[in-house]
């Protein structure tokens, strides 16, 4: 009898046990679901498509609306809607696959710019802007921490949502959620509390951002460009261009006022130059006004060097709302006389000067016999060469003159010291008087404080004659097609071996073949203001109109200089 009650069941016993039972696999399952074996999961997936959400977040500008954000808005909305039926190993491997592609998913739909694909390219190249100027704020925890919030956020949300597939009751079912959501609502304080600090900051203000990105591009411009020829394309025609307009401009003397002169077709204007490899940067007047400041940049050679001045006088002054901050030193106006012109920019403490000189030598007398004549003493620097020093970027050019019909002769013409040459070729004279100016420059140019820059001769365009012989030009109105079968002029190849043997960097801006396209660009007929007087029988096809094709050589110039700006020499 002992042992049969030993095994006796009683229901008491019985109904507590099953309580205890009940609550231990109600307090277990409760545990297992707060834990959130799908986190890690989540916060992988989270990373990979929403990191570039939350740096652009953190660093825009307070008016700036990032991609980002719209990406936040599906990826939550998706992740509410996903519901598990049970927590077998199955059901988890499955739903991880539905979440991986409603993530990635929501990522791409919502870029809003089919452009920039999956991987954001732009925002990618940004990232790294930021990172670059900002290697501080690259590595905080503070970027750390507006993550972890984004994937707490995400897991919280989520994580409350998968309490509907469990058999809790009722009661812990809400009050989960709720604390849930208080949770949410603390983590969503803190990441409003950051981003505030985060935004308001001086130093990621919209106009900092902006200029550090343009900053990269144009070092990324200069790269590129340090790696092709920037003289080997052709000319395209873009309604962008020109770049001022003739009547806006002051500085433009009536040589070369084409339109104002009464030139009507207007798309000799509209060409810009395109190199085949890649692009130059279009002229900026403020970048460039800034590269300038406090300096002195001096033009410096003969009337075709003052072509490319007022065209760099006109570019610039784009970017100067007070035309009375701009003034010439001496009050000089520009005219076709000789003449020197020094111009202030006074709000950049700058100056953009041109200094005449036809042959970069001496035109000097000397006597013959019992007549004095004109002369070149090819072996003595211009008179004008003390004003030249101490400028912080020198642009020479000479060989308009040295085709004409004197120095052409050479009869009686070269000096070098007492002698006058009987007769001496153009081409030793040319050669002899490079030289000279060469000299000039190692001796008084200082190479880590200025930059030297040498023009190459610009092509003529006479048809029929010469300028004084009945030349003419008018009847060309489009660009001529290509350069093939151009051969480098004897004047570029004697410059670029008197260059080579030079100590001091020397650049040479070759335009001669990309120029000689433009048989379009020439006054011709527009020199001179038909409310003046009756035309001239002389046609201008050696000049070039403004605006024009000399633009494009200071935009090469001012391609240059961003490049020495970045250390990419071209």
């Amino acid at each position: 009898m002992e042992r049969l009650r030993s095994f006796s069941i009683k229901p008491r016993r019985v109904v507590v046990t099953i309580s205890f039972s009940l609550l231990f696999c109600f307090l277990f399952s409760f545990w297992v679901l707060n834990i959130n074996p799908l986190g890690s999961t989540e916060a992988h997936l989270q990373y990979i498509g929403g990191l570039k959400s939350i740096k652009g977040r953190a660093f825009a500008p307070p008016s700036s609306n990032l991609s980002g954000d719209a990406t936040e808005v599906p990826v939550l909305e998706e992740a509410h809607m996903v519901e598990v039926a049970n927590l077998s190993g199955e059901a988890l491997d499955s739903r991880r696959e539905v979440e991986d592609a409603i993530l990635v998913d929501g990522y791409v739909i919502n870029d809003g710019d089919s452009t920039r694909g999956a991987v954001n390219p732009v925002f990618g190249e940004k990232d790294a802007i930021l990172n670059d100027y900002f290697p501080g704020r690259a590595n905080t925890s503070s970027e750390e921490n507006l993550h972890s919030v984004e994937v707490k956020r995400i897991g919280d949300l989520t994580g409350a949502h998968r309490l509907k597939s469990s058999d809790v009751s009722r009661e812990g079912l809400d009050s989960s959620i709720e604390g849930a959501n208080n949770a949410f609502d603390g983590e969503r304080l803190k990441n409003e509390k950051f981003e505030e600090q985060n935004l308001n900051s001086p130093a990621i203000s919209s106009t900092t951002f902006e200029q550090i990105t343009d900053s990269v591009a144009e070092k990324k411009e200069s790269e590129v460009a340090n790696h092709c020829d920037i003289y080997d394309g052709n000319w395209v025609l873009d309604e962008t261009y020109p770049l001022y307009a003739s009547k806006s401009c002051p500085f433009i003397d009536e040589g070369f006022s084409c339109e104002a002169n009464g030139r009507v077709d207007a798309k000799y204007m509209k060409w810009r130059w395109q190199p085949h490899h890649c692009s130059i940067p279009r002229f900026n007047p403020v970048k460039m006004l800034e590269m300038i400041k406090g300096k002195r940049l001096v033009f410096v050679g003969d009337s075709i060097n003052r072509n490319q001045w007022e065209s760099m006088m006109c570019l610039l002054q784009g970017a100067i709302s007070d035309p009375t901050r701009v003034r010439e030193a001496r009050g000089r106006k520009i005219t076709k006389e000789r003449g020197n012109y020094k111009f202030k920019f006074l709000d950049y403490n700058c100056s953009v000067e041109y200094y005449v000189t036809h042959f970069l030598a001496h035109e000097s007398k000397a006597r013959i016999g019992q007549r004095r004549v004109k002369t070149l003493r090819i072996d003595t620097i211009d008179k004008s060469s003390s004003r030249w020093r101490g400028a912080d970027m020198l642009v020479f050019n000479t060989a308009h003159w040295w085709s004409h019909q004197k120095t052409k002769a050479g009869v009686n013409y070269y000096q070098e010291g007492d002698q006058v040459h009987s007769h001496l070729d153009v081409s030793i004279a040319f050669q002899k008087a490079l030289k000279t100016w060469a000299s000039w420059v190692e001796q008084h140019v200082n190479p880590r404080r200025t930059q030297v820059f040498f023009r190459s001769s610009a092509p003529s365009h006479f048809s029929g004659g010469e300028w004084n012989s009945g030349g003419h030009c008018r009847e060309s109105t489009q660009p001529l097609n290509d350069t093939s079968g151009r051969q480098v002029t004897e004047k570029n190849l004697i410059l670029e071996e008197v260059v080579k043997q030079m100590k001091t960097p020397v650049t040479i801006l070759n335009i001669t073949n990309l120029s000689g396209l433009r048989i379009d660009g020439h006054p011709s007929i527009y020199g001179r203001n038909p409310g003046k007087g009756p035309p001239s029988s002389i046609q201008d096809c050696s000049h070039w109109c403004l605006p024009g094709v000399p633009d494009t050589w200071n935009e090469l110039l001012y391609s240059y200089l961003i490049a020495r700006k970045h250390n990419h020499f071209l």
